[in-house]
């Protein structure tokens, strides 16, 4: 494999892996973000690692501030409010479409997310990362190339959110789970209005409690 090819593979791996950081919480919001650091860290040269940090940062994902070198990206209260905006729309347009198009095994593909997940409401982490998943699959049922890049976009932006994920906060877990359900006996039953509200809800619900993990109440 040519050198040049090497470093794209390198760099791509790197991309993964520092986004992966940042979505699980190993990097926050405001982390530094040190080239050599990095490049140990993922046994790399510091090139894949600089072309990571360059994608992170047209992404909006790592802002790089002078004397200060490169830090993951903060939202300030304003951006996480349009940023829960734009997600009840998307996510409510995503469940109205998934009502029309998902099929029968998607729909009990779905269910069966939400049983497994009841079992682990002890567990936020892998909670967080079923919720990511499920949304997913949503996104895919709903059939629409246009709307899941939109939704992609967002799910970047969403990494960046400030705190522990909402299902740590008493109660969220459940509560959330039962919204799911919501959504999904709105998908089988075909009822886009009624799929379309209830995924709104959920996410009202999920800013809410966002912003009693901001406050720290």
């Amino acid at each position: 494999m040519k050198a040049s090819e090497s470093e794209r593979s390198n760099g791509a791996a790197a991309y993964e892996r520092l986004l992966r950081a940042i979505e699980e919480g190993e990097l926050a919001p405001g982390s530094r973000l040190r080239e050599a650091e990095l490049a140990e860290r993922f046994a790399i040269s510091r090139t894949p690692v600089r072309e990571a940090l360059g994608r992170l940062e047209a992404q909006g994902l790592v802002a790089h501030e002078p004397h200060r070198g490169a830090s993951v990206a903060q939202l300030d209260y304003g951006q996480v409010s349009e940023l829960y905006d734009m997600r009840e729309v998307l996510e409510g347009t995503a469940a109205r479409l998934a009502a029309i198009h998902a099929s029968a095994v998607e729909t009990e593909i779905l269910e069966e997310m939400i049983a497994r997940d009841r079992t682990l409401t002890g567990d936020a982490a892998a909670l967080a990362r079923n919720n990511r998943l499920f949304h997913r699959q949503i996104h895919a049922a709903a059939r629409n190339r246009f709307l899941q890049g939109t939704l992609e976009t967002m799910r970047l932006s969403l990494v960046l959110l400030p705190g522990a994920t909402t299902l740590s906060a008493p109660e969220r877990a459940g509560e959330s789970l039962d919204e799911h359900a919501a959504i999904i006996a709105a998908i089988r039953a075909h009822d886009g209005d009624g799929a379309e509200e209830a995924a709104r809800a959920h996410i009202r619900a999920a800013f809410k409690a966002r912003i009693r993990i901001w406050q720290g109440v």
